[in-house]
Order: structure tokens, then sequence, then C-alpha cells
């Protein structure tokens, strides 16, 4: 039986990519450029576009160490502890008023902006921090993943596998994954067997790292 809600999504879809047509190339819309990248650079992330039964699939792919990069900065941020905050009396406080009655006011309450120094030593604190981090590696690790979204002009694919991307020739892979994964012909399971990345893969990746620092530095 037919889900009106469903067909009613499916004839948007089409008609969106109907009305608004991608700029394809070798079956594929690619929004970013490669030029100047390094045939061995180090991916992160990109999206890819492609067309499944006449409707717009957009994939938005990360590479695991992306993630692993994500959750050090958010262990950092918590190990950091909250940023100075507006509140309290002293200094340059400034007062908050409450009308009373039609023509007078009274003072409710006190806030102060932190200092130009109180910031700066937090986000020293928390940069240094970060750089710790990333230097010694976490306890965390991070499998293939996918999510598909059903939205009004197409299908959205959130996808976390290892592939390396660095031209448009290895962005179809990623695309022709995604292609898979739509049409249950594979499973990420399938793909990349046992595969997880954790703190051995993004120590091992360290000199890359730097590498890929320093001829961005030097472009």
């Amino acid at each position: 039986m037919k889900i009106k809600r469903l067909e009613r999504m499916r004839d948007s879809q089409r008609a969106y990519h109907r009305k608004c047509q991608w700029v394809m190339e070798d079956g594929i819309y690619a929004p970013h450029s490669y030029a100047g990248t390094q045939p061995d650079a180090l991916s992160w992330w990109d999206d890819v576009g492609l067309i499944l039964g006449d409707r717009r699939v957009m994939v938005w792919w990360v590479h695991p160490r992306q993630r692993y990069a994500d959750e050090i900065e958010e262990q950092a941020w918590l190990e950091a502890g909250e940023p100075p905050r507006e509140g309290g009396l002293f200094g340059n406080a400034k007062p908050n008023y409450k009308c009373v009655g039609r023509s007078r006011k009274k003072i409710v309450s006190y806030t102060t902006q932190p200092t130009q120094g109180e910031l700066r030593q937090y986000y020293d604190k928390l940069s240094h921090i970060i750089k710790r981090l990333q230097h010694d590696g976490i306890d965390f690790y991070v499998k293939p993943s996918w999510h598909r979204e059903r939205l009004p002009w197409g299908t959205g694919v959130s996808l976390v596998a290892p592939l390396e991307v660095r031209s448009e020739e290895e962005l179809k892979n990623v695309a022709d994954l995604a292609r898979q994964l739509l049409r249950n012909e594979t499973t990420l399971a399938q793909e990349f067997r046992n595969y997880h990345y954790g703190k051995d893969q993004w120590l091992a990746e360290s000199i890359n790292r730097l590498d890929s620092k320093d001829r961005s530095s030097n472009e």
C-alpha cells in the first residue's frame, strides 16, 4: 500500500530536480575544487551529489579522523570549563532596569563584560588543551556509519567512511558507495569489515598531519 505522504514527497523531489538542475560531470555534482590538493594529503570531509531515480541525493561525507578530531575538541571544551560570562557586581558593571509604574524604573541587577584579558587567558588555556590532546590522543573509537534523511528537495545521506578524497575521481568513490547503500547492494560492515579509527590510527598519522599543515602554510 502506498503512503500518501511519501508519494507527495517523492513528487516534490522529482519536481525540484527538474526545475533546479545541477551542473554535473561524470555523473556527479562536485561543489568543491581540488586545485592544489596534494595526491597524498589526508582527507577530512567533502560533499557530493548524484541522481537516483530522477531524484537528487546529497552526500555529506566525513572521514573517521574528522569525527575523532571533533571529539578531541569536545573533550577540550569540557576540560577547559565554562568560558567567562557576564554577571556579578564589580568593575565597570552595567545596571539593568525594570519599569516601575508609568515613569519610574529601578535597578534589578548588574552585568559585567569579561575583560579581554580574561577571554584571552581562557582561549589560550583551551588552545593548550586541544594541542595536548591532539599530541597524546584520546580513548575514542569511530566506526563507519551512515544515515538517510528524506527532504522535500531530495535525499540527504550522512556518511562516515574511511575513504580518501583528493580529486573528483576519488569523490566518485563516495558517490558510488552511497548509491550502493541506498540500493541495499552493500553494507558498511561488508565494505569495511572490523574497521575502527582510534588513538593508534590518530597517532600513526601525526607526521602526515604536520606535513599537511606545513604545505598549507607555504601555499
